[in-house]
């Protein structure tokens, strides 16, 4: 079954920026533009990277709201609207179908580490409520949990659900998940794979450090779908040192950080996170000047 792609290329996982606990509008609209204006392929609003889990209902769709009013079609759309209960996952799904967004992204209902039945009828109940593409995403390191394929295989029978973004840091699954193909999109969830990913057929990535880097995340995976394969990989090289800093801590709080570093917005963040420790500030200086000429 040859699924609707949504987007190809790099789409940004966007921080949600705060200001004395508050969402900082200013600083988010400020950050979509630059995004647009860069060449992002697609923006993922309320994601792992956005903090939902710290985030109200009302929050979540004053700012689901907020980003698609000031999009405004001039790039693609995607809403995080996972969460642990289902119910409340197939809730903000509902809202995310009536906002006109191009697509979801579902993270694994973490905590609760449903059983593989269970998880299956989590994401074939919100499959079934909605005429909207859905991205699945694996994450078993945030989420106790790591999809197995046969999982995967039945889900990828139901129409809506199009893709899977991988960021569980094996290079097996990359390629098992590959011989898929147009049943179940393939999309980097880590930043050092992008590149493998591309390689195995993948259709892109979402991305953390294209919060700071939207325009060289974009032309990597841009290289690698015009035939320019070496300078992809070369960029990645590149890239690497970078990325390998920006996880040092739980992200959000390193792009954060390094964003701010610049002006784009305040390091603020929502306990439990915190922000970095000295030395990973430090480390993400250092690297981040390395690169200076890609920003």
């Amino acid at each position: 079954m040859r699924k609707k792609e949504i987007f190809r290329g790099a789409a940004t996982a966007l921080i949600t920026p705060f200001i004395d606990g508050e969402i900082d509008y200013k600083a988010l609209g400020e950050l979509i533009e630059m995004q647009i204006a860069e060449g992002i392929d697609a923006l993922v609003i309320g994601g792992t990277t956005a903090e939902a889990a710290t985030l109200s209902d009302g929050e979540r769709y004053k700012l689901y709201s907020f980003a698609k009013g000031k999009i405004a079609e001039r790039t693609r759309l995607i809403l995080g609207t996972g969460t642990n209960d289902t119910r409340v996952a197939t809730a903000h799904t509902k809202f995310a179908e009536r906002l006109g967004c191009d697509g979801v992204l579902l993270v694994t209902p973490y905590y609760n580490k449903g059983t593989e039945e269970g998880i299956e009828k989590h994401y074939l109940n919100i499959a079934e409520a909605v005429d909207l593409p859905i991205i699945v995403y694996n994450v078993p390191s945030r989420t106790g949990v790591n999809l197995g394929f046969n999982l995967l295989e039945r889900l990828s029978d139901h129409p809506n659900i199009v893709g899977i973004k991988e960021a569980s840091d094996s290079t097996d699954r990359l390629v098992t998940l590959a011989t898929f193909g147009d049943r179940l999109h393939l999309y980097a969830g880590n930043d050092s794979q992008i590149f493998p990913t591309l390689a195995l057929g993948g259709r892109g990535v979402i991305s953390v450090m294209s919060n700071l880097l939207p325009r060289a995340t974009h032309n990597l995976c841009q290289a690698y779908f015009d035939g320019r394969t070496e300078e992809a990989r070369d960029m990645q090289l590149v890239l690497l040192p970078f990325i390998k800093s920006l996880f040092m801590e739980t992200n959000p709080s390193p792009i954060k950080f390094a964003m701010a570093s610049i002006g784009l917005c305040s390091d603020e963040v929502r306990l439990p996170l915190y922000t970095p420790r000295e030395s990973t500030k430090a480390e993400i200086l250092r690297r981040l000047a390395e690169i200076s000429d890609l920003k």
